[in-house]
């Protein structure tokens, strides 16, 4: 029942339906004790008010945005309760009393500061916006100032609204004592701090500006012409969409020439991992189109997005598509891909995918290149956690189920959630021989879809209701006996990783803004390798502190998913990427005919599946799974599974990063040789333009189009 209010209410936990729910009933409290009147029950009801509002403000509740959304956010919570507070200084009598003129000209007077407040702490952001927003990049010649202090300007409306506390505080206390002096002197102090907020602003109006637009492009184009970039990583998305990007920084650290990522969405560069790479947000197409890109010769594209536009136009460069998965969704096969000069594919699956579609995308344009992504993940072969038997490395299996999200449509073959999810979870726990659950789902699970959303809910509280059985039950009560110290010690660990890991995050002074972190955000080999490895010591602390019997939720970019893949014996999954990475493994796999085609027809549409058990929504063929992976030696698809990884990832050798690597550079001897054959094209007509007889009539332009027109500067 709370987990269905905690859905409702879209809260994140119990203690923030608790606060909702204070905020729910606390405000009809505080006017019936303003109508009654009653000063306790006012003052009682107004202090659950004000802790409510600061708990949901400090955890970013989506309730807040709700609150807003309906016209009753939180000035107007304050301005009602003060409202409120005037109602009880009524009713109590005391609407012809000084006190009464004095708490009614003292709130007005603070509501009147909130606007030269509001406008100062507007102006200072406003002031402070850098056009471009940079990551490793040196801007050390713009000058740019320190923020002001964080404790201005973080939450800084909140802050000045809750200055209202001296007030009702005083005024309550005067109407109940009788003494209006405790009034006077809680308005005093909050018109006085109200005032001395306000002030404090000024300063930073001016002296904390940051160099103008022009100032910055003219920095950002120097920088540009000394790094002179060849390859760059250009992205556009929505907020949750950061991981597209963040699977592919490894690799561009490795990518042939000097790297550059550009990216368009400021609230990205945030999520965007720490990396050596230098990064470029450019929020404006008009900025972009500005900045100097001439030394570029390859522009890789992770996802298909409408911004990809301010890129594609420019001419001296090679476009190239490389998505962020490898799968057999139609994404797969987008009739935009025809736009880019190449398209990059893990294997020959992506290659043959494109023909069988016919969008348009030439199979002389399609470039095989692998992965590179998939190098943390440990093949079967060579895994030294598992048996020399091939059997699982712990007690009892690990089968991670990682389903994909809803879509944007409504195909029921999407995401095995809505119609299979349950039953395959229900299976996985009460199976015959015990299985270790990690249930991992896609990050957009639930934005669209609200049954996709309340199905997660439902699975989340089933795999927490089995571990909860599964840790009071005494087959395993051994097992935890034995394993809590070390389980104590690596969570102790863990505790010590992520502190100093968010102690290497902050790369200037604490409570810098975005334009500080551009001018300190330098890249520091050392920090960076220090925080790789923190990383990897974080994951190995992470699986150490979890029994190999305890059933495992796991939401958050930590661990990644590759760490599931490493961690389980078989994965449950649907048509996606996931599916196609995780045959790097060599290890068992279930797909999911949610849209109910039939085996045979479902492993025709759908390559991947060729090489897995397929389940159908009821999911009772989990046992084949689960008995390939209890005994290999009868797991009939091992050998298909091989022949299958090769198709749709390539082979093993050379490496990806090596065939990636190769790709890149073909293409950048290819724009360099279109480049030069356009400049002598242009020189041509130009001498041919200069020789003609002077009564000749107008020569008509060679080879030359508008496009070509920028290389003539």
């Amino acid at each position: 029942m709370i987990s269905t209010a905690i859905r409702l209410a879209r809260v994140g936990s119990r203690s923030e339906l608790a606060a909702a729910a204070l905020i729910g009933l606390g405000y009809p409290c505080v006017m019936l004790a303003a109508l009654l009147p009653s000063i306790w029950l006012f003052a009682a009801a107004a202090a659950a008010t004000y802790l409510a509002d600061w708990y949901l403000h400090q955890k970013s509740s989506y309730l807040i945005n709700r609150l807003n959304k309906v016209r009753i956010g939180l000035p107007i919570r304050f301005l009602l309760r003060q409202l409120l507070l005037v109602l009880l200084l009524a009713r109590e009598g005391l609407a012809e009393s000084p006190l009464f003129y004095t708490a009614v000209a003292g709130l007005l007077v603070f509501y009147g500061l909130q606007a030269p407040h509001g406008a100062l702490t507007t102006l200072i952001r406003l002031r402070r916006t850098l056009p471009i927003v940079t990551r490793n990049v040196d801007l050390s010649g713009l000058r740019i100032p320190d923020a002001p202090p964080h404790a201005l300007m973080h939450r800084s409306a909140e802050k000045m609204l809750h200055l209202d506390i001296p007030a009702m505080a005083g005024v309550l206390t005067a109407a109940f004592l009788g003494n209006d002096i405790a009034g006077y002197a809680g308005v005093a102090v909050t018109l006085a701090l109200g005032s001395l907020y306000t002030a404090a602003l000024v300063p930073y109006l001016r002296r904390r500006r940051v160099p103008g637009a022009a100032a910055v492009l003219k920095a950002i184009s120097a920088w540009l012409l000394e790094y002179r970039p060849t390859t760059v990583l250009y992205f556009s998305g929505s907020t949750e969409s950061a991981y597209q990007i963040n699977m592919w920084l490894e690799t561009m650290e490795h990518v042939h020439g000097r790297p550059l990522i550009i990216m368009r969405e400021r609230e990205l560069v945030a999520k965007v991992n720490t990396t050596a790479v230098p990064v470029i947000c450019v929020p404006a197409a008009t900025h972009l189109m500005n900045l100097d890109l001439s030394t570029v010769r390859v522009a890789l594209y992770p996802a298909n997005v409408g911004k990809n536009i301010h890129l594609l136009r420019v001419p001296t460069m090679q476009h190239v598509f490389i998505g962020h998965g490898d799968s057999d969704k139609l994404a797969s096969v987008n009739p935009f891909s025809k736009v880019y000069d190449e398209v990059w594919t893990a294997g020959r699956a992506g290659r043959d995918r494109y023909a069988l579609a016919d969008v348009g995308v030439r199979d002389e344009d399609v470039v095989e290149v692998g992965r590179p992504q998939l190098a943390p993940i440990v093949p079967i072969g060579i895994e030294l956690t598992r048996t020399g038997s091939g059997t699982p490395k712990n007690p009892i299996p690990t089968i991670l189920y990682a389903p994909t999200w809803e879509g944007w449509d409504d195909n029921p073959g999407n995401t095995s959630l809505l119609l299979a999810g349950e039953n395959i979870v229900r299976g996985l726990l009460a199976a015959e021989k015990p299985v270790r659950l990690i249930y991992k789902p896609h990050p957009f699970t639930g934005i669209r879809n609200k049954k996709a959303k309340a199905v997660h809910e439902r699975i989340m509280a089933m795999v927490r209701t089995a571990a909860t059985a599964r840790a009071t039950d005494a087959r395993w009560a051994t097992e935890a006996a034995a394993a809590k110290s070390g389980q104590a010690a690596a969570r102790a660990e863990r505790t010590r990783i992520e502190a100093e890991l968010a102690a290497l995050a902050v790369t200037g002074r604490l409570g810098g803004d975005e334009a500080e972190e551009s001018r300190v955000c330098l890249a520091d080999p050392v920090r960076l390798e220090r925080i790789k490895q923190l990383r990897a010591d974080w994951n190995g602390a992470y699986w150490r502190s979890i029994g190999w019997w305890e059933h495992l939720i796991v939401t958050g970019a930590e661990p990644k998913l590759y760490d599931c893949f490493n961690e389980s014996d078989a994965m449950v999954s649907d048509i996606s990427s996931v599916v196609s990475d995780f045959m790097a493994s060599g290890k068992p796999y279930a797909v999911t005919d949610s849209a109910a085609l039939g085996v045979e027809e479902f492993q025709r549409q759908n390559t991947a599946a060729r090489a897995a058990v397929v389940l159908s929504n009821s999911a009772v063929e989990l046992t084949q799974l689960l008995e390939a992976v209890e005994f290999p030696a009868r797991d009939g698809l091992a050998s298909s599974r091989r022949d299958l990884k090769e198709y749709i990832l390539g082979p093993d050798h050379p490496t990806s990063m090596e065939r990636f690597n190769a790709a890149v550079r073909t293409l950048q001897a290819g724009a360099e040789a279109r480049n030069l054959g356009v400049q002598q094209r242009l020189s041509e007509q130009a001498q041919k333009e200069l020789n003609r007889e002077p009564d000749a009539g107008p020569v008509a332009p060679a080879a030359a189009t508008e496009h070509e027109a920028p290389l003539a500067r």
